[in-house]
Order: C-alpha cells, then sequence, then structure tokens
C-alpha cells in the first residue's frame, strides 16, 4: 500500500514537472508568434506571461487525466494524440488571452493558428524527450505496484 501511494505521488510529481518544462518551451513559442504577428513586444509579452497563471493547472489537469488512458504509454501515436488533445484546450486559452490583450480578432485567430502547428511539433518533441526519463513513468508506477502486491 505505501508503494502505491509513493507511486501516486510521483506520477503527481512527474506531471507538475512536465508542466513547468512545458510551460517554459510554450511560453517562448507563444511570445516568438504574439510579437511576430502584433509587432508589440508589451502586448506580446502580456499574452505570453499570462499563460503561466492559466495553462501550468491545465496541463496538470490535461497530464493527470492521461495517466488515466493506458493505451500505448511508449508509442509514438501517443505522443501524438496528447500533442493534438492539449492544442485544442490550450488553443482556446490562447485565442481569449490573445483577443484580449490585443483587442483585435484577427491577431487572436493568427496566434492561435500559428501555434497550432508550432506548438503540436513541439509539444511532441517534448513528449518524446520525457519518454527518456524514467522517474514516475506510468509502466513504472504498474510495475512498482505488482512488485508491492507479491
Amino acid at each position: 500500500m505505501a508503494a502505491q501511494n509513493s507511486a501516486k505521488s510521483t506520477g503527481r510529481y512527474r506531471a507538475l514537472a512536465k508542466a513547468f518544462s512545458w510551460r517554459v518551451v510554450g511560453t517562448i513559442d507563444t511570445f516568438v508568434w504574439s510579437l511576430l504577428i502584433s509587432h508589440q513586444a508589451f502586448q506580446a509579452s502580456s499574452i505570453a506571461s499570462t499563460e503561466i497563471l492559466t495553462k501550468v493547472p491545465m496541463y496538470y489537469i490535461h497530464e493527470r487525466a492521461w495517466r488515466h488512458i493506458v493505451w500505448a504509454p511508449d508509442s509514438h501515436i501517443r505522443s501524438l494524440a496528447k500533442s493534438i488533445s492539449w492544442r485544442f484546450f490550450s488553443g482556446i486559452d490562447t485565442f481569449l488571452r490573445s483577443w484580449l490583450f490585443t483587442g483585435k480578432l484577427e491577431y487572436a485567430v493568427s496566434i492561435t493558428g500559428a501555434e497550432a502547428i508550432s506548438k503540436i511539433i513541439l509539444y511532441y518533441l517534448h513528449e518524446r524527450a520525457w519518454r527518456l526519463v524514467r522517474w514516475g513513468r506510468m509502466e513504472q508506477t504498474s510495475r512498482s505496484a505488482e512488485t508491492a502486491a507479491a
């Protein structure tokens, strides 16, 4: 039982670490696209910096939800599916914040559209990089629980 609780908390810490590492990558990408599209450094900074408040909790929830889906934990297709599902939910957030800070619907659509492509690629690479980190992985957690039960 203690090993199972330890595995659960490790999974939570892994999700949190992934949320913060992704946020660094994602925020840089958002800033660059926002600056290229709006040509306003303050607006680009505002859009990118507020992501920390909205997307770290969103990513943590997304990551925890995907831990309940035990389908193909080490596959490329899973990484792609997670990339697309994350982009859908985070795209809504980016669109709303971009519209709020720029006041221009066309900027919000452009920023969100540009990110839809770049961030699916970046997120996929982020997922694959995290597959190299053994700490708290799903299959490791499953094996720990099986070992404790035996």
